[in-house]
């Protein structure tokens, strides 16, 4: 495999929907405007990517104009024109783009659904990860991924979505342990995953939104 760039190893990159779209599984939380939390969370998600030491670069992929321009004023690098045949495409049309900007560096997926995520729970899973050639971690349940990297010269092939947990592991990654970086499991889906997300603490975009419903 070749070197990581000692510096900088990693480039990230996160999904955003549009956001009209987004968050359809919060729908119990009336109260809760879904798109603007979906917003708030990829806001979270990146800022503190942008803050781990080991990322040099986080690249947003997505459509979704509002969600661009927010992300972009955060620090990350927005990818536009993105095929539109679902999530792990999008992200290897990203991950090209991540490549050709940065060939030295890795590549790695991140859900953009992370509003607890600690830069530096990040930092310590980014570094497990420099030693296979694919890697993942699982979601709080087990079931899902919210994190997929490949080292430079690596395949790409990221399988999210559904029990993606197993498909990675089929697909020869190796799963990382993830036990001391809860906020970096904690996605959210539902106003049950958002309740254990708020007790690891959230970002500021959220906090503030929760806030403001008086949730």
């Amino acid at each position: 495999m070749p070197p990581l760039d000692p510096e900088r190893p990693w480039s990230l990159v996160v999904p955003v929907k549009r956001l009209e779209r987004a968050k359809s599984r919060l729908a119990g939380a009336a109260e809760l405007p879904r798109g603007e939390l979906a917003l708030a969370v990829a806001c979270d998600t990146v800022m503190a990517a942008v803050a781990a030491e080991r990322v040099g670069a986080v690249f947003a992929v997505t459509e979704d104009g509002r969600a661009a321009a927010a992300l972009s004023a955060l620090g990350a690098r927005v990818v536009g024109d993105e095929p539109g045949t679902g999530l792990n495409p999008a992200l290897e049309y990203g991950a090209a783009e991540a490549e050709r900007a940065h060939p030295s560096w890795g590549r790695c997926a991140l859900s953009a659904d992370l509003p607890a995520l600690r830069p530096g729970e990040l930092d310590d899973v980014l570094a497990l990860a420099q030693g296979a050639e694919q890697s993942f971690l699982s979601d709080t349940p087990g079931v899902g991924t919210t994190l997929y990297a490949a080292r430079p010269g690596a395949r790409f092939a990221p399988a999210f979505e559904g029990g993606s947990r197993w498909r990675h592991l089929a697909g020869g990654a190796a799963e990382l342990d993830g036990s001391a970086a809860p906020s970096l499991r904690r996605d959210v889906d539902t106003p049950a995953d958002l309740r254990e997300a708020v007790l690891l603490g959230v970002g500021p975009h959220t906090a503030k939104l929760l806030a403001d419903a008086g949730w």
